[in-house]
């Protein structure tokens, strides 16, 4: 895949790729460079959580994250359940 810089040093990383990465604007990327070859690698936040549409979203990388989440997620509401009856 073939990318152009412009006037201002800037490449866009076509829109495909940052759909399969899940890169949004304003994410971190990583450059490491051997030589003449760069390396581009996404910053992923420790927490899984990000703001979409106002809402926030949990963004699992493996299914068993996601597991962990529901179950996580059902022991904060069951919490929350028996603090609003007390």
């Amino acid at each position: 895949m073939e990318l152009v810089i412009d006037k201002a040093g800037r490449i866009v990383i076509p829109k495909p790729v940052r759909e399969e990465l899940r890169l949004e604007a304003g994410d971190a990327l990583e450059l490491d460079r051997e030589g003449e070859i760069l390396h581009l690698r996404p910053i992923r936040s420790q927490i899984p959580l990000h703001k979409e549409h106002g809402i926030w979203v949990y963004r699992s990388v493996s299914a068993g994250a996601a597991v962990d989440a529901d179950s996580v997620l059902a022991a904060v509401r069951e919490q929350r359940s028996r603090d609003l009856t007390q």
